[in-house]
This record gives C-alpha cells, structure tokens and sequence, in this order.
C-alpha cells in the first residue's frame, strides 16, 4: 500500500513539469502501463488529475483549490492568532477561530480561558454546527441556494433545549445572522455554556472564517457575555483588514 501511495504521489511532480502521456508516466515509475493507467485513474477519480483530449494527463483543478484553501487557512490562522490572543487577555474567556470546509466548520485555533473551568472544543474538531456561532456565521454567507440544499441535508440534535429543531429554523436564525453580521450560541449545545461571534472578511467581502468568544455561566452570565460584543467585532474587523490587506499590522497594545 505504501509502494501504491508512493508511485501515485510520485506522479504530481512529474506532471507540474508539464501534460504527459501514459507511456511517459509509467516510463518516469519504471511500471507497466497498466499500473500507471490504474494510479492516474484514482488521481482522475479525485480530481487531482485531469485527461486532455489528446489523451494526455494534467494537474486537476481540485489540486490547486485544495493548495488554495490549505495557504489561506494557514494565513488566517497565522494573523488572527495575536488578534485572539489580545482578546483573550483582554476578557478571559476562551477565544476560538473556525473555517467551513467541505460539509463541515472546523476549529482551527483555541486560546484558552484564564478561569479554571474549561471547554472541552479542540483544534480540528468539527463543531456543532446547528447550534455553534461560529458556524451559523459561516453558513450565512452562502448564497441562498447552497444554504437550503446543506440545511435539508442536515441532522437537528437536541442537544438542549434551545438547540435549532428543524431545517426552517435554522434557515431562519442564518437569515437573521447574515443580516445583523454576528451570531450567538446561548445554551445551544450545552446549556451552562454561551458564546458570541464575529465573521472575518476577506477582500471580496466574504466570509472567510469566523471567531468567538465562550464562557460558562458559572463564570459570566449571557447578557453580561454579550456585552462583549462590540469588542468581538472590532477584533474581528482588526484580524479582517490584516487578512485583507486594507490596514497596516499593528504592534500589540
């Protein structure tokens, strides 16, 4: 299997030099052509590859939007992270960073609260997305078509009682967030537990991830967690113009 995956991956750079022909493939492997034509076929079959009329191979679109998305998601993360570290100082609680990616909203930084009570979220967990502000800010920013198609595809767990019930629900709290350009989570996935959120915007003035502020009730009521929002919005506007490039990189307070 590692021989497989090895020749298969062998195959990208070959074609970054330019189209090649199977013959030229299993040439460049040292393997017949029937094995070379069932390695680019698994590539074709992902996109990684593409077959020209002239039966030649090419690097597939999927590769460079795959390249695309992981550069942009390490950028994001690498300038928003002293924004999210400065917010943390600033309030306490736990700040989060999120992107969409495929049919999931995935936690791509965490700073940690100060308080001894802790959330259990980690980087590269998937998150609730029902109920999650991170999540409803993301999905808010499809155009209204994807939003229906992926909202009747979901599931709706009760997690608690305030959790999303149904897909219209749910269509109707993304209208509201895509609207007024911040999301909430009050007791939606764990009851004790709330949360405020502010999308980060790149260029084209699309969402391109989103952050938040959590806390426990035990810690900071709802109203008093909202009261933060102002701040949550200012840094996300901060950690937007530098992802941007709109403003200047600021040195930490």
């Amino acid at each position: 299997m590692s021989q497989t995956v090895d020749r298969a991956l062998s195959i990208l750079p070959l074609l970054a030099e330019g189209p090649a022909d199977l013959g030229q493939v299993a040439d460049r492997l040292g393997v017949h052509k029937s094995t070379a034509l069932r390695l680019l076929r698994t590539l074709h079959e992902h996109g990684l590859v593409y077959r020209q009329s002239d039966q030649r191979y090419r690097l597939g679109a999927r590769l460079f939007a795959l390249a695309q998305e992981a550069m942009e998601n390490l950028d994001i993360r690498e300038i928003a992270h002293p924004h999210l570290v400065r917010l943390n100082e600033q309030t306490g609680h736990t700040v989060h960073l999120a992107v969409h990616e495929e049919n999931e909203v995935l936690y791509i930084d965490k700073v940690e609260s100060r308080y001894p009570v802790r959330m259990y979220s980690r980087i590269g967990k998937p998150v609730a997305i029902t109920v999650a502000a991170v999540a409803k800010l993301l999905l808010a920013d499809l155009p209204e078509a994807e939003r229906r198609a992926l909202a009747d595809k979901l599931d709706y767990p009760l997690y608690t009682a305030r959790s999303t019930a149904n897909a219209t629900a749910f269509l109707r709290e993304l209208e509201l967030v895509r609207e007024q350009g911040w999301a909430t989570d009050l007791g939606g996935h764990e009851e004790s537990i709330n949360c405020v959120a502010a999308p980060v915007r790149g260029a084209d003035g699309r969402v391109v991830a989103a952050m938040s502020v959590s806390a426990p009730n035990v810690v900071v009521t709802a109203e008093e967690l909202l009261t933060l929002l102002p701040l949550v919005r200012r840094t996300a506007d901060d950690i937007s113009g530098e992802y941007s490039g709109r403003t200047p990189v600021r040195d930490p307070a």
